[in-house]
């Protein structure tokens, strides 16, 4: 009977130690499994940034958000830190809608306070460089185990449903509206998120509604020079990427393959972000 205690004993401690190890789907968030996709325009209908098509290798297992995060979250976070909140200058509403009138910046911040909430180590320094446990810059994103932005590549993979992916045109379905809300059903503005149908892997609005901040520094050619395995662009510029599209987008600019660059330091009724961990192993 002794031993039979030990062994159970030993047993749930093991597992415990799993738990702590091994992110789990926390409520709001999907698991992506690792894969190989194709990522860019391979319809040909996109501009010559989303080219060329390559082959990309996600070598390890992360987890976004299921939505984008919205303003009851991020005031949340501004609440904890006296941060200033961001405006509703257009009076669309708070709540559940997408957080908007956000830089770059501001998503970072919201991801590292999100680390501190949960005990882990930052994913980004105070320059915006993505750092691995130990807070040194890294160019991997498989070695960053904080809350951060997703890397274009994850953004782009995730969008197209993992390895359940359909090769839809739009993350979901090749009809945007059942998916997204563009310039024409979202009557000019945000809306409320998990509105839409989801994709194959369950996660909502990743096309349109707000574009979405991603990690990777902006390059027009950088598809041209992009590392097939985990890529992640994280040589300064001038812009930051954005993915998805919005509200105001059109059906081309709504495309998983989109791509556009935006200022780190603008904050815009267009842009909000979701976000995203590694699922880190010690």
């Amino acid at each position: 009977m002794r031993e039979l205690i030990i062994i159970v004993a030993i047993a749930a401690l093991v597992i415990g130690l799993i738990w702590f190890v091994v992110p789990r789907p926390s409520p709001g968030m999907v698991l992506v499994e690792k894969g190989v996709f194709s990522m860019g325009d391979s319809r040909e209908e996109g501009n010559i940034n989303e080219l060329p098509v390559h082959e990309v290798s996600i070598t390890y297992d992360f987890l976004i958000g299921k939505y984008e995060v919205t303003f009851d979250e991020y005031d949340e976070f501004c609440e904890s830190t006296g941060r200033k909140k961001p405006r509703d200058i257009w009076e669309w509403g708070r709540g559940s809608r997408p957080v908007i009138d956000i830089s770059w910046w501001d998503a970072v911040a919201y991801c590292n306070w999100l680390s501190d909430m949960e005990g882990l180590p930052h994913a980004y320094d105070s320059d915006g460089n993505l750092v691995d446990k130990e807070g040194i810059p890294t160019s991997d994103p498989s070695q960053v185990k904080g809350y951060r932005l997703p890397t274009e590549a994850e953004w782009e993979y995730a969008a197209r449903g993992g390895t359940k992916s359909k090769d839809y045109r739009y993350a979901g379905s090749n009809i945007l509206g059942l998916v997204a809300w563009y310039n024409n059903n979202s009557g000019g503005k945000t809306r409320e998120v998990g509105r839409r149908s989801s994709n194959e892997l369950g996660i909502n609005d990743m096309s349109g509604n707000v574009w979405e901040w991603c990690s990777d520094w902006y390059d027009s050619m950088y598809y041209s020079r992009s590392s097939s395995i985990n890529p992640y662009n994280s040589d300064s510029a001038v812009y930051k990427v954005a993915r998805g599209g919005c509200w105001s987008s059109s059906e081309l600019t709504c495309r998983i393959s989109a791509r556009y660059p935006f200022r780190p330091d603008d904050s815009l009724s267009r842009v909000g972000f979701r976000i995203c961990r590694t699922v880190y192993s010690d």
